[in-house]
């Protein structure tokens, strides 16, 4: 796994990037999204891999990239840095198959953006690390951990519901409100929530998971992983 003495800031510092680089944990929904619209569309771009188990995210090299410290940000080939996964795949889609071609689809996506990540994405993504990320945690955050499933299953509930009836979030197809909430909504058994509860949730992940190009989360970082 590549760490922080790996991650190119002189040439970020010097704004030479010529390529798009992604920094990226292995694991995350919310890494992946940018990923997956950078493969399916064809994008060409660098990945690197920070360890936020490891605290590599804190350290001096990081926060030379991304004074915030987290992940992902996304470092364009023009030298600018973008946070939020979403707001990386409003910037990557533009031009592209995956943006709405109307006004009333992209507003609609954005809502559907908007809702995943203060309705689902906060639910799933902690009880998720706490039950399968580490595990050795799941006891001790266990009331913590229900609560987190409650809440995302009154989210999820909702979307399980705007799903039926239709293949992709949008009526006009596949596109980034498909892919952002995709990111947790897909794992959201590795959450201790059951994917049989939302049938119409089980249809439309199988619906992304034959669209072109569509590679799943498992994927992310293949052949940057040390072996070790």
């Amino acid at each position: 796994m590549s760490s922080p003495q790996d991650l190119r800031v002189s040439v970020i510092q010097d704004a030479q990037v010529t390529m798009i680089t992604l920094f990226a944990c292995l694991g995350s929904g919310n890494c992946y999204k940018p990923w997956l619209a950078m493969t399916q569309l064809g994008i060409p771009f660098a990945l690197e891999l920070v360890d936020v188990l490891k605290g590599e995210q804190k350290s001096p090299e990081y926060l030379q990239i991304n004074p915030l410290g987290v992940v992902p940000y996304l470092l364009t080939d023009a030298g600018q840095g973008i946070g939020e996964s979403n707001a990386m795949l409003w910037y990557l889609a533009e031009g592209s198959p995956l943006m709405p071609e109307t006004k009333a689809g992209r507003a609609e996506a954005l809502q559907w953006m908007f809702f995943e990540q203060s309705k689902l994405e906060p639910h799933i993504s902690p009880a998720r690390f706490f039950t399968t990320i580490l595990p050795e945690e799941r006891e001790r955050r266990a009331v913590d951990i229900a609560q987190w499933q409650s809440a995302a299953s009154v989210g999820l509930a909702r979307l399980d519901a705007h799903l039926s009836g239709r293949e992709f979030v949008l009526l006009e197809g596949y596109s980034i409100a498909d892919i952002a909430v995709f990111g947790y909504v897909h794992v959201l058994e590795e959450a201790g929530l059951k994917l049989a509860d939302y049938p119409a949730i089980f249809r439309w992940i199988e619906a992304v998971r034959r669209t072109d190009g569509y590679r799943p989360l498992t994927e992310m970082g293949e052949g940057l992983v040390r072996a070790a």
